[in-house]
């Protein structure tokens, strides 16, 4: 080849993510609703974790390292890594796993059909691991009235529609940003290669940066100073 054929083609620009980070008012709204612990335990593993929805639900007991509040997750690629859990998701697991030593972490409520592998089931229980789409209904569902505050006819509220469980990731990265996580701990709670790929998860809320900027306000630091 005389020249490179992709020279002067240029890069097709990203295509935005509209994902909404939930405020933390309604992150803590979710976790009071009364449901079941299954739903519970995965709702607060994904978001203390940061991690995607199918490494969750991809994750077995022999994973679990429950001591140490983390578990081994297959990420994209192929790449074995860990994700990291705080205590809300440790008092959970073991009312989850009710003395489990193997098998899927999250089932269904029902016996596994005799297609479902052997390895997406339970061999204590006979259940089948809970699927991608099954957890994302749930969610959707149960949200509805916290998403649609006031609305309480069922039909406006199933048009309308709930949250979507990646809104939990997003929502985490940009409360641990908010917060001044720095970008390398970002990047190694995400699990992402770059910074780009980062970039549009951890975006601050308008009170966020609000808040931020009037904690630097020079007048206001010599005002507490003065106070105290």
């Amino acid at each position: 080849m005389a020249r490179n054929p992709i020279s002067g083609i240029e890069r097709r620009p990203a295509p935005p993510d509209r994902t909404r980070a939930l405020p933390r008012a309604q992150i803590a709204a979710l976790f009071d609703l009364k449901i079941g612990v299954r739903e519970r335990t995965l709702w607060k593993a994904l978001y203390e974790t940061c991690a995607r929805t199918e490494e969750i639900l991809c994750l077995d007991v022999e994973d679990l390292l429950l001591a140490d509040k983390r578990g081994r997750v297959t990420s994209k690629g192929g790449t074995i890594e860990w994700v990291h859990w705080q205590s809300g998701t440790a008092q959970l697991l073991p009312r989850l796993l009710k003395g489990r030593t193997r098998g899927p972490v999250f089932l269904t409520d029902r016996r596994a059909p005799a297609h479902v592998p052997t390895r997406d089931t339970c061999p204590v229980t006979g259940r089948a691991r809970l699927s991608h789409r099954r957890a994302a209904e749930l969610f959707e569902a149960l949200t509805r009235p916290l998403a649609h505050p006031g609305i309480t006819d069922p039909a406006e509220l199933e048009a309308r529609g709930g949250w979507t469980l990646h809104q939990l990731r997003h929502s985490a990265l940009t409360h641990e940003a908010e917060d001044g996580t720095n970008t390398p701990t970002l990047l190694a709670r995400s699990r992402h290669a770059s910074v780009r790929s980062l970039e549009r998860y951890a975006r601050p809320s308008v009170d966020a940066v609000a808040a931020h900027v009037a904690d630097r306000d020079p007048l206001r630091r010599r005002k507490r100073g003065t106070t105290a």
